[in-house]
Formats: C-alpha cells, sequence, structure tokens
C-alpha cells in the first residue's frame, strides 16, 4: 500500500489479540476507516489462528495447537519442521519467548496527518505500543 500525500500509517503493536481487537474496533466508532490487525510471526509464513482452536479445529499437530503452525499455503514442509521444533512449541516456560518485542499483535491504521495523534492516542489507550 503507497500512502497518499497528507496520509500516515500509525503502528500499534499489542501482547494479546484482545487488546488489538479492541483497540481496532475502538478506532472505527472514532470512524478511521483503514483499520487491520495482523499477528506477527517470525517465521515469515501466514498463520492460521483456526488451527489454534484446540476443541473443533483442523489442527493435527503440536505445532498446529500452540503456535498457530499449520496454516496457510505458503506454509510448507521446511516452514513446519521450524515451526514444530520452536521451544514454544515444547512448553517452555520463558515469559514471552519469541514474540516480537513481547507484542505479537499490530493494528494498522491509515489516517491523515491531522489525526495521526488521536489514533496514537486510542491505540495506547487499550496497551498498545506506537
Amino acid at each position: 500500500m503507497q500512502l497518499e500525500p497528507g496520509e500516515r500509517a500509525v503502528l500499534g503493536y499489542f501482547a494479546t489479540d484482545i487488546d488489538a481487537a479492541q483497540a481496532a474496533e475502538a478506532l472505527r466508532v472514532a470512524g478511521f476507516t483503514t483499520v487491520e490487525t495482523d499477528r506477527i510471526s517470525r517465521f515469515g509464513v501466514s498463520l492460521d489462528p483456526e488451527q489454534n482452536y484446540a476443541v473443533g479445529g483442523r489442527g493435527a499437530s503440536l505445532a498446529a495447537l500452540t503456535i498457530y503452525g499449520e496454516g496457510g499455503e505458503d506454509v510448507g514442509p521446511d516452514s513446519r519442521v521450524l515451526l514444530a521444533a520452536d521451544p514454544s512449541a515444547s512448553g517452555m516456560a520463558a515469559k514471552d519467548y519469541g514474540v516480537a518485542g513481547g507484542r505479537a499483535f499490530l493494528v494498522t491504521v491509515v489516517t491523515s496527518d491531522e489525526r495521526a495523534g488521536e489514533a496514537a492516542a486510542i491505540i495506547k489507550n487499550y496497551g498498545g505500543e506506537v
């Protein structure tokens, strides 16, 4: 996406998907129309949250149940091996291990320069880091 003159992208990083979703909804209620949420992965693949639903999900591996590990067409055999071998799939108890800056959920808002401060304030209000 290329921004037009006078536009700005405000990026907010969150520790939980719930906080990110609440911030995104608050931004939409405030009148921001271009608001997207994403999950950041250090593996460079699109991960599938449906796989992480342990009771009824399609996931059939430990990686699927612990780190959204088997979803997406771009996840090939090499990526699956890396996902399943990750220490977080083994139950390693290190706080925020492998999370990008401890905040793996991203909310992106495209807005005018004039409203960027307002968007940043809403993100921070929900625990996000801008």
